[in-house]
């Protein structure tokens, strides 16, 4: 059993009568609680919502947001291990894999309603209805990201840009404007060249959306607009799974999101591309 969810066991004799049952129901139903609300738990719990608040801070943490993220990191990172090198000391067959990765990248992004801040995302879908250039830049894992938004406002009309190249990049950041929004895409939101990247749009006048984990790191601080993903990987790992979900998930609500606003005006393009993708069809 996780840490989070041991410490509940553990403490669950001392905790009031209102918060047992509360504690009771996280253990019996944990995969749930990262999407609810504390007026669902309330009502899922049969207590009221101040008695959710006073659960949280009896095992030492501070919000019931603060509270979801840590489950989420027990429920997706400490649980499975699956992306970390623990995974050397298992053998499992290729299909009980195939499973663990659906549950692992499902967790994911059914967790990271808890990590997004609502007007932070709304923020950015206004700031990118008045957009004219876009540039998404990220490293490794991250890059996959940046090249999904890069096709998808291509398609929506934008100039876009993105690069691997670092230097590339800094070649075409002078032609940002202060309409203009640059996409700093990092798990960590250490990576040097991301915060040199972004710092450098930023100094031309362009508003800087990250797409960053939760943890206040540099890129989490220095951003105009935070769009959080939570912790669901190590650092130091054998690939970027369920955090690159998070990641693409973000980008596809912020494409549909703006594909929405901008309806008729868009529509004839899409037609106009898919007819000629069936004409040149070999």
């Amino acid at each position: 059993m996780s840490s989070l969810l041991s410490r509940i066991e553990q403490n669950l004799n001392r905790l009031s009568e209102a918060e047992r049952k509360i504690g009771e129901y996280i253990l019996e139903h944990p995969e749930l609680v990262p999407n609810m609300t504390t007026k669902d738990l309330s009502k899922n719990s049969g207590v009221s919502e101040s008695s959710i608040v006073r659960f949280c801070k009896s095992i030492g943490i501070g919000s019931f947001k603060s509270f979801k993220l840590e489950l989420v990191k027990d429920i997706t990172l400490t649980g499975m291990n699956l992306t970390d090198f623990d995974i050397l000391q298992k053998r499992d067959e290729p299909y009980d894999l195939f499973q663990k990765v659906t549950y692992v990248n499902k967790a994911a992004i059914e967790a990271t309603p808890a990590s997004l801040d609502r007007k932070e995302f709304e923020k950015a879908v206004d700031i990118l209805s008045h957009a004219d250039k876009l540039m998404f830049y990220g490293v490794g894992g991250s890059s996959t990201a940046a090249i999904d938004a890069y096709y998808k406002f291509t398609k929506l009309g934008y100039q876009c840009t993105t690069n691997h190249d670092f230097h590339f990049l800094l070649s075409a950041i002078p032609y940002l404007t202060e309409q203009s929004v640059f996409f700093a895409i990092s798990m960590s939101g250490k990576t040097k060249d991301v915060l040199e990247l972004s710092r450098f749009a930023k100094s031309q006048g362009a508003t800087v959306i990250a797409i960053t984990n939760i943890d206040k790191s540099p890129l989490y601080k220095e951003a105009d607009i935070r769009l959080c993903t939570p912790i669901v990987e190590q650092d130091f790992r054998i690939g970027s799974i369920p955090s690159r979900m998070t990641q693409l998930t973000i980008i596809d609500s912020l494409y549909l999101s703006i594909f929405h606003s901008k309806g008729e005006k868009v529509i004839d393009k899409y037609h106009k591309a898919r007819n000629e993708v069936i004409r040149l069809r070999r």
